[in-house]
């Protein structure tokens, strides 16, 4: 497997063209995340430059544009908190040992790479995948609720914030609402066609600083809350910082920040596919993001994974290639190593509002709307999800979400593959049966059960199996027909012993149709073959019915003489 992307300049105009849109795009971005999360602008910045330049040249999607992103800052911001609030009398150990988090994050979305998991990852529903996301959003909307009117996140979430609120609105800053108004304002209704010349984050960026800048700067009231300057240079490095009491702590984090950060990248992948007609590879390119993120977290930088506006704005620009999101790095780079000073008059509620705007986008509104008309239960699963990665915890929220989309599932198909489980003695017109075949059932009189299997035979199956098998008491030949069965789960297969178990110790016959492969197998490890001579296991369904005809007979005949 070829280690980096594959650079070429065949597309150079387009590439660099479509990595300066998508750096436009960054800029604003990068600071409200860093900002957001707690770590600091200069984290998101670097962040942004960091992962976008590592996740294009080790990933697996050329035209993919990584930065930190709503997803993985909702948690980073909680890994921070937490972190910092078991070190209160240190707070650089907190955020030290939150960039650590970052690294083994990387860690791990390296080892889902190199254990190719990247197809399993996204296999997941989409209802639970909707209300994951919509979750993230609602977190990201209530946690920019106090900058936006001007005041100090408090601790404790979302459920802090809720608890706040009353206090929040009562100190509330009107200078500092009217800028985030202002910027949400700008944000909803931005022209569409304006869009292409200039992206609506660094607009509402530049006028919502210009007019503090002009109109606040003089106000006595209160002092607008700013970014503060960022000093120019090279990130300083942070070294894996831990103690024995937070290792397990950080572990569960690090876990859950790899695996959102997969989920949201290769999502933003299949997005990136459609638009460029390419296919992506997964594996390789979770390797990337963990690379990008583990030399991110060395740097202090925060997570970031694929990023779904920079992405699509770098390819309606003309980027293809990894080189598009190599020149966004460079261009952002440069903005952090000379112009960094320049972004220190940037106002905080400002920045929330863009970062308010990214969670409002990231609900699912149009599915929200529609998931009651397809079907409750599913409603159900989104909701439970929403309500479970607000209040309680995100990997909490997947888990039990895709338990009970799993479990809804195989009911749905036990109920269907129950349908193909028939216990019969004479001709069924829901069987395929030749005329030869109903012939011969028809003239055993009912003392040949067929006893017709069909599909796969999941473990759901089996009661299907106990109740059509234990429905028939009277007959002398049981025929066990597993033509057209696949798979054969291990409940179904003791289900099938414990229905041929019972048939011998009655004094009947067992014949076995059609079991090959790992059917038979599976069949052969549980003893089975011990339990029927070997003639009786046949590879047609005509030749065990003529054979078990030709048994009755036997058998009637025996009762006649004895007579």
């Amino acid at each position: 497997m070829q280690i980096t992307n594959t650079i070429h300049f065949r597309n150079l105009k387009g590439d660099i063209f479509g990595g300066l849109t998508a750096a436009v795009v960054a800029l604003p971005m990068a600071l409200a995340f860093g900002i957001a999360s707690g770590a600091g602008a200069s984290a998101g910045l670097w962040g942004a430059i960091l992962i976008g330049f590592f996740a294009a040249l080790f990933g697996g999607t050329p035209s993919l544009i990584s930065e930190p992103t709503g997803p993985m800052t909702v948690i980073v911001t909680a890994v921070i908190a937490e972190l910092m609030a078991n070190n209160p009398d240190s707070p650089e150990t907190g955020l030290a040992m939150a960039f650590t988090v970052v690294m083994m994050a990387g860690v791990f979305q390296i080892l889902f790479g190199i254990l190719r998991l990247g197809k399993y990852i996204t296999m997941l529903p989409y209802n639970v995948i909707s209300g994951f996301m919509t979750g993230i959003g609602v977190i990201l909307i209530f946690l920019q609720i106090a900058p936006f009117i001007g005041q100090q996140t408090p601790p404790g979430g979302v459920l802090g914030v809720i608890k706040a609120f009353p206090d929040l609105i009562s100190n509330i800053s009107p200078w500092e609402t009217f800028l985030g108004w202002i910027t949400l304002g700008i944000l909803f209704f931005y022209p569409t066609q304006l869009k292409k010349l200039m992206p609506p984050q660094l607009v509402a960026l530049v006028i919502g600083t210009g007019i503090s800048l002009m109109f606040f700067r003089d106000i006595d009231i209160r002092t607008i809350a700013t970014i503060g300057e960022i000093t120019p240079g090279l990130p300083e490095l942070h070294m894996p910082t831990f103690t024995p009491g937070t290792l397990r702590l950080m572990f569960v984090n690090a876990m859950v920040l790899g695996m959102v950060g997969s989920i949201d990248c290769l999502l933003t992948c299949l997005v990136s596919d459609s638009l460029t007609r390419t296919e992506h590879k997964s594996n390789k390119e979770l390797i990337g993001q963990g690379v990008a993120n583990l030399i991110t977290g060395l740097c202090g930088g925060i997570a970031g994974s694929g990023a779904t506006t920079a992405t699509v704005v770098s390819i309606q620009a003309g980027g293809r290639t990894a080189l598009a999101g190599i020149s966004r790095a460079l261009a952002l780079l440069i903005v952090v190593l000379w112009a960094a000073p320049l972004t220190s008059g940037i106002p905080l509620a400002v920045l929330a509002g863009i970062v308010l705007k990214v969670g409002i986008d990231i609900i699912d509104w149009g599915f929200l709307k529609r998931v009651h008309t397809i079907s409750w239960k599913a409603a159900g699963i989104v909701y439970s999800v929403v309500l479970l990665t607000v209040f309680v915890d995100l990997m909490v929220a997947v888990a039990v979400g895709v338990f009970i989309a799993n479990i809804l599932t195989i009911e749905r198909l036990d109920e269907l593959q129950s349908q193909s489980v028939k216990a019969i003695t004479d001709a069924d017109d829901q069987i395929v049966m030749s005329q030869e075949e109903k012939g011969i059932l028809d003239a055993a009189n009912g003392r040949v059960l067929l006893f017709h299997l069909s599909g796969p035979m999941i473990f759901g199956v089996a009661k299907a199996i106990s109740r059509e098998h234990g429905a028939i008491g009277s007959y002398d030949v049981l025929i066990v027909d597993l033509s057209e069965v696949p798979i054969l789960g291990v409940t179904s297969s003791l289900a099938i012993e414990n229905a041929i178990q019972e048939a011998i110790d009655d004094g009947r016959d067992v014949i076995v149709v059609g079991a090959t492969g790992k059917v038979k197998r599976r069949l052969e490890k549980l003893g089975i073959a011990g339990l029927i001579p070997g003639d009786r296991w046949m590879g047609d369904r005509l030749t065990a019915l003529k054979e078990g005809l030709h048994i009755v007979r036997q058998k009637q005949a025996s009762n006649t003489i004895s007579l």
